[in-house]
């Protein structure tokens, strides 16, 4: 029994649970709220996964989601066209991936620290050189940009569409792709993939930069869904939230293991939990609290279903 397996159980027993002891909580109005609440942080967990399988890290992700779409939205309140302002931020998030994969890649940086040091820079520079202000409004009149985060197609919140379309195209490219297949021999042993002739150095960058990408897109559709942006959300606990998910799931951090589908498992836990816990009125340290303990066991079972010693770091696991 895999950890993905374990996980959609305990998402199906927690769901019947909280179906019979919370009243509204199965009705159709929660149930669309619940996908609409978790489709931006299942976006970014997609991205998280993609650098996480190839055993990197990417912690810049809130920073671009706190920063850039503020960004975007101030330009438009100074009267700049819609896909000037967007195209301009999907290009600095863009480079932020680049130099990201790059410091990983070639001057060999670990993950860790090069993504975080990145992520703060990224967030001090945009508070100091791109932002007049840490809570950015959308102007009326930009009804187009509100309807990624707000309309609805066949009933269903567009977000939820985005996250679903996000997933598909990921699953696609790591299961159907020559490159997707590489990313999975090179997590799950970087020499050996190395010594094959497998180029890992450029395959690693791709991986951060479709992680800025993603990372750039979820902010957008953030910012739709609530008309506006606190760029203070950098100092929330939303990249630990990602993180969460894609663990979860049965991504491993070790790398070279775990699938899209383990991503959309870990997020409909997720959205469960948090919203039962809502419901509940749990306030926020509570949430973290539980938050924190179901990432340590997922850290355990991880652990304790997949054990590396001193072979399977020569050799892998596949």
């Amino acid at each position: 029994m895999t950890q993905e397996v374990i996980v959609l159980g305990m998402t199906v027993v927690l769901f019947i649970v909280l179906s019979i002891a919370l009243r509204g909580f199965a009705s159709t109005g929660n149930l669309l709220s619940l996908v609409r609440s978790v489709s931006v942080l299942g976006v970014l967990a997609v991205g998280m996964a993609v650098v996480v399988i190839g055993r990197g890290l990417d912690l810049s992700q809130v920073a671009i989601v706190a920063v850039l779409p503020a960004w975007v939205l101030q330009r438009l309140g100074q009267g700049v066209p819609t896909s000037t302002a967007v195209l301009s931020a999907v290009g600095i998030a863009l480079a932020v991936g680049l130099a990201n994969g790059l410091l990983v890649a070639f001057v060999e940086l670990p993950a860790l620290f090069s993504t975080l040091a990145s992520g703060m820079l990224v967030y001090g520079l945009g508070r100091s050189l791109l932002l007049e202000r840490s809570f950015v409004y959308v102007n009326p009149g930009h009804e187009g940009f509100l309807a990624i985060g707000q309309a609805n197609f066949l009933g269903v919140p567009i977000p939820v569409w985005i996250f679903i379309g996000v997933a598909v195209a990921a699953h696609l490219f790591l299961s159907r792709t020559q490159r997707g297949r590489f990313l999975y021999a090179m997590g799950d042993n970087y020499e050996a993939a190395r010594l094959s002739g497998i180029a890992v150095r450029p395959l690693t960058v791709m991986t951060y930069v479709l992680s800025s990408l993603v990372a750039i897109l979820a902010g957008l559709v953030l910012a739709a869904e609530v008309a506006s942006v606190n760029a203070q959300i950098f100092t929330s606990t939303m990249i630990f939230d990602v993180i969460l998910v894609v663990v979860l799931g049965g991504v491993s951090l070790l790398g070279g293991r775990g699938s899209i589908t383990s991503v959309v498992v870990g997020t409909l836990l997720i959205g469960v939990l948090l919203n039962g816990m809502v419901i509940m009125n749990f306030d926020n340290n509570v949430q973290n609290i539980v938050k924190s303990i179901v990432l340590l066991g997922a850290i355990i079972v991880d652990n304790r279903l997949h054990p590396r010693d001193e072979e399977t770091a020569r050799q892998g696991d596949i």
